[in-house]
């Protein structure tokens, strides 16, 4: 519900937005339906791997170290070690040892992520304190902030760069974004298989979880053309620890290769996913004595549901308070904006009032969830490349790719949200390498095109978290008539595309005295239009000039690198970088009133230096970066997705490949993220919660709807992003026996939070541990995975800026998984 909550709050009131995309649909499930789709193999071509150096680089580390080509970063065929920017990778040994099955699992193994609730769904890690995105072989998808749970099973490779991207991979967000590597027609050396293998697999767990995963990949040869094949398929029904929350998703991913000539290859497949979940809210009637001793206030709202179909309608509420149960600061009582202007006298005996009041303990399986709510999203992704090689050593590559979904959001308590969305890209790569003695020099060049077409809407202004008693559960009182459910008074509802078209070119100049430079260039010339269907909206701005709009505006950037080879295996390094980003919202979209006023294009600007090693053949691998990095205009942000933020931190990992058997991961992060329009603005707009409202002795007046108003931004500390713990450490260990045993943990300890930007509730610091143990026996291997080991009792805060004090997320206690796995 996060996204849409946002939007609206932004847009009626902070001048913020709402986003959250509608996934176009299948333009091609012809393909999908034959090649069970998939994503192959990297970004770039397929470079020739190295060498390994070792049995223990090989089959020690779980390629969890950084000794191959990684060219999600800059573009260029180099490893972590060698690359002039914060990145991580996660192999898929590493997320198949760990029992890694969601977003939240990869903080354990990499700095600088950590991710509050966007209403429970785990679509894109926070990194670097803000919001990132997803990128699927070096292309970038639609916008997910809780749209759907990004498949992590599917990928070879996951990695994750902090800061944003390279002016090769266009447009991107401040904080950072994540690289799927599907799993690819090709093995390591690049060539195609040899023949087939596979794998069969079924994980049972707590809360009766059921995922069925399936892969076969392998040689295949129409006529006398040979192909390379890699397929993968899951299912998934599972139930949940939370009441009134299931989930049923199938995913099918397919990637083909196949050599045409001895100079063109061509790559191509996919990735369908359904998915049918539920969003989650959490708690609601947030107090510091909820968190600290599970003390929940009760109580049920007065009647408003006068025709009686059990369900309260946008009519019902304005009959009762004109303009809704939203009650902005204590206006309703001669007061301000803020929330120390609210009083007793200024609820009392009126509509929001409670009845029937008292306390409760409450559990931590009851939240937001009511049995309807439903968030449903099917997306597809294709892809197709050409790539021409020639003798000389320059190539040629041309990537084509598709992303789409397409949403449904529904919420009792009082949001809904869809998107109809699709985007497609077409990029062009000319390369060449020059080598002499002086040193080894790289020059890309990339010409690109990328239309996304939009149509999203949302229902956020009559959205009220209290009214319902977590210890009944909806009912009339609390159950309220959605806009998608009548299709009717919608908050927004746009439709709408743009286009962009872009220019980027990459150098690296690679001198054999140690000193190795990466520049690089880019612009990009966006061309939109915004129209609302007002038809479809409640409140439609009376002025037609704000409600179709089209315009086009251009941006820079840019990007130098530079580390030099110390003796001892050290590498210092230091980046200088501004890079553009499209302001969109949930779904993609862009609001007309944002065309006309051209604000939906910025950037943010990247310092960044560090220090990187590789030692012991390659076995230990260390790296330290400091950082700052902002966006550089403050009057614009979708806060759901895109905030105009700055951080400062401090990011550590080290991984050391100790023997055959043993390898251990650690990681540290500092982070201080201040939100820059607040801080300028020196107010942001919020709900208010129980223990904002220190002038109301009776919270009982007011849960009936929702006082919302101003939280005063007076210094810098108070501007700073809730949520987002200051120091973070984690550690990962596992050893696995000759004889067929691995055993392995992770560790991570995240600091105490504020839960919202009033910084009214705190949550406590919390030390989760996983486990896991595998045997591995002929084709057999058999797993068992603790989460939670510990059975820490701890929360996550859910959408900081706007709901922060009244909601909150109680995370699971300790669960299990049991798979077991037929290879052949």
């Amino acid at each position: 519900m996060t996204n849409m909550h946002s939007s609206a709050v932004e847009q009626n009131i902070a001048s913020q937005k709402s986003a959250r995309g509608a996934p176009y649909h299948l333009i091609a499930a012809g393909l999908l339906a034959c090649t069970a789709l998939t994503a192959p193999a990297l970004a770039q071509s397929p470079a020739p791997a190295e060498e390994p150096t070792d049995d223990i680089v090989v089959t020690g580390a779980l390629d969890a170290l950084p000794v191959k080509n990684v060219g999600s970063i800059f573009g260029f065929d180099k490893t972590i070690v060698e690359t002039p920017r914060s990145a991580s990778t996660i192999s898929k040994e590493q997320i198949e040892r760990f029992g890694i099955t969601d977003i939240y699992d990869l903080v354990a193994q990499a700095p600088g992520t950590f991710t509050n609730s966007f209403f429970g769904v785990g679509g894109a890690l926070d990194i670097r304190g803000t919001p990132g995105e997803v990128y699927f072989r070096g292309m970038r998808r639609l916008d997910n902030p809780g749209n759907y749970p990004t498949p992590i099973a599917a990928s070879d490779r996951i990695d994750i760069v902090r800061g944003p991207a390279s002016p090769i991979y266009g447009p991107s967000k401040t904080g950072g974004y994540m690289n799927f590597v599907p799993k690819s027609a090709r093995v390591a050396d690049g060539k195609l298989r040899d023949k087939a293998s596979g794998e069969l697999s079924y994980t049972r767990g707590s809360w009766d979880m059921n995922i069925f995963k399936g892969e076969v990949s392998g040689p295949l040869k129409i006529g006398e053309q040979e192909f390379g094949y890699s397929l993968f398929g899951q299912y998934e029904d599972d139930g949940s620890y939370y009441r009134n929350m299931d989930t049923k998703q199938y995913i099918l991913q397919g990637s083909f290769d196949t050599d045409l000539s001895d100079h063109v290859r061509i790559e191509w497949g996919g990735q369908y996913q359904n998915y049918k979940g539920q969003q989650n809210g959490g708690w609601n009637r947030l107090t510091q004595e909820l968190v600290d001793n599970g003390t929940y206030i009760t109580g049920q709202a007065q009647p408003i549901d006068t025709d009686g179909d059990g369900q309260i309608s946008q009519q019902e509420i304005n009959v009762v308070s004109p303009g809704g149960l939203s009650i902005f600061g204590g206006f309703a009582c001669g007061g301000g904006v803020f929330a120390s202007s609210i009083t007793d006298a200024c609820y009392a005996g009126g509509p929001l009032n409670l009845v029937n009041t008292g306390t409760s303990k409450l559990s931590r399986r009851d939240t937001l969830t009511g049995k309807d709510d439903k968030l449903n999203n099917k997306g597809t992704t294709l892809y197709f490349d050409t790539i021409y090689t020639a003798d000389s050593g320059f190539e040629l590559k041309n990537q084509w790719f598709y992303d789409s979904y397409k949403n449904l959001n529904e919420n009792a308590y009082g949001f809904s949200q869809f998107h109809d969305s699709w985007v497609v890209e077409d990029k062009i790569v000319a390369s060449k390498t020059f080598e002499s003695d002086i040193g080894k020099f790289a020059f890309q060049l990339s010409p690109s095109i990328r239309y996304t077409s939009f149509k999203h809407g949302d229902d956020f202004n009559y959205e009220y978290f209290h009214r319902v008693d977590l210890t009944v559960g909806y009912d009339a009182l609390s159950d309220r008539l959605l806009s998608t459910e009548c299709d009717c008074d919608f908050t927004n509802y746009v439709v709408g595309h743009y286009s962009d078209l872009a220019f980027a070119g990459l150098a690296d100049l690679d001198f054999a005295f140690g000193l190795d430079v990466t520049l690089g260039a880019r612009y990009d010339h966006l061309d939109v239009k915004a129209t609302n269907i007002t038809s479809k909206m409640e409140a439609p701005d009376p002025d037609p000039v704000n409600n179709n709009a089209s315009g086009s505006k251009g941006a820079w950037s840019w990007s130098a690198s530079a580390n030099y080879k110390l003796p001892f295996g050290l590498i210092p390094y230091g980046t200088v970088a501004r890079q553009s980003t499209v302001i969109a919202g949930q779904g993609a979209e862009i609001y007309p009133t944002d065309v006309l006023a051209g604000t939906y294009i910025s950037a943010s600007k990247l310092y960044e230096a560090g220090m990187k090693g590789s030692w012991l053949d390659n076995t230990l691998y260390a790296a330290v970066s400091v950082y700052k990095q902002k966006r550089t205009d403050y009057n614009v942000q979708s806060i759901t997705v895109n905030q105009s933020v700055e951080t400062k931190g401090l990011e550590a990992e080290l991984r050391w490949s100790v023997d055959k058997h043993l390898l251990i991961t650690g990681a540290y992060t500092h982070t201080n993220v201040y939100n820059l329009t607040a801080l300028h603005d020196g107010t942001l707009f919020s709900f208010f919660g129980i223990d904002d409202l220190v002038n109301v002795t009776d919270p009982t007046l007011y849960l009936g709807g929702q006082p919302i108003g101003l939280v005063p931004i007076t210094s810098r500390s108070d501007s700073k992003r809730a949520g987002i713990p200051e120091n973070m450490f984690s550690a990962t260990a596992t050893y696995a026996f000759d004889f067929g045993l691995a055993l392995s943990g992770s560790v991570v300890h995240v600091d105490s939070v504020y839960s919202g930007q009033s910084q009214a509730v705190k949550l406590p610091a919390y030390t989760t541990v996983d486990l896991s143990a595998s045997y591995e026996t002929g084709p057999f291997l058999f797993r068992l995975v603790v989460k939670n080991a510990t059975n820490e009792k701890y929360f996550r805060a859910n959408f900081t800026e706007l709901f922060g004090s009244t909601i909150v997320l109680p995370e699971r206690p300790r669960s299990f998984q049991a798979s077991a796995v037929y290879k052949f």
